[in-house]
C-alpha cells in the first residue's frame, strides 16, 4: 500500500448508502501526487478534529482486538443506538468483526484529523498532479 505519511487531506465524503468512505489527498512531496483512499464495506468510522490543512502521519492496519480497549467509551455511548451495530457483549463485537473480515484501520495524524474505519477493503489509487 501507498504511504499517506505528510499527505494534506483535501476532503473526505462519507457514502452511507453503499457503505463507502472516500478520502482525497495530496503529497507535498517535490512531484506532488493526488492520492485517494477508498475504504469500502464500511461498517462504522470515528474521526477526530477535523481541520482545514490537515496531514496525515500515517495509515495502519491494526488488529480488530485493538478496537474495543482504545475504544470502549466511546462503543458504550453508542450501543444503545445500536452502532457500530447491535451487540450484546464486547467479546460478541470481536468475533463478528473477526468472523466478517473487517479491518480496522487507523488514521493517525501529525495536524488536524485522526481517527479510525472498519471496513472490509481500503484500496489508494495514486495519480500524479505534476
Amino acid at each position: 500500500m501507498p504511504s499517506l505519511h505528510d499527505n494534506i487531506i483535501l476532503s473526505y465524503e462519507v457514502d452511507l448508502e453503499n457503505k463507502r468512505i472516500r478520502m482525497r489527498t495530496r503529497s507535498s512531496h517535490a512531484v506532488p501526487k493526488n492520492m485517494d483512499v477508498l475504504f469500502s464495506g464500511v461498517m462504522a468510522h470515528a474521526f477526530d478534529t477535523p481541520l482545514h490543512g490537515s496531514i496525515i502521519l500515517d495509515l495502519d492496519e491494526w488488529e480488530i482486538e485493538h478496537l474495543i480497549p482504545y475504544n470502549r467509551e466511546l462503543l458504550e455511548s453508542g450501543k444503545g443506538y445500536g452502532w457500530p451495530v447491535s451487540y450484546d457483549s464486547y467479546d460478541e463485537l470481536q468475533i463478528r468483526l473477526i468472523e466478517e473480515k473487517y479491518k480496522y484501520m487507523v488514521i493517525s495524524s501529525s495536524y488536524g484529523l485522526s481517527g479510525w474505519v472498519l471496513a472490509k477493503n481500503v484500496e489508494i489509487t495514486v495519480q500524479e498532479t505534476g
